[in-house]
């Protein structure tokens, strides 16, 4: 345990970003997953949205990088698109 003042409020402060940026993380796959699985379906344009948006966010927090979120956005519509096209 640190003895400096400093670090002392730098541990909590960063105690509390972790928490932060941990329940950013946990929406998101929540929303990537439920995307997925609504894949060919007719809520799957919705939930798309959704996840999107949640990655959007996360990149604007700074949760994850932009080119992070880029390529989940991308890898997410191309998984969305092939389920449309099988359904």
């Amino acid at each position: 345990m640190a003895n400096i003042k400093s670090q002392i409020k730098r541990n909590k402060q960063n105690d509390k970003a972790r928490l932060r940026n941990k329940a950013v993380r946990s929406e998101l796959k929540t929303r990537v997953k439920a995307a997925e699985t609504a894949a060919g379906t007719d809520e799957s344009v919705a939930a798309g949205r959704a996840a999107e948006s949640k990655i959007d966010r996360a990149a604007a927090k700074g949760v994850i990088h932009k080119n992070a979120a880029a390529r989940k956005k991308s890898r997410l519509a191309k998984r969305l698109a092939t389920a449309g096209a099988e359904a």
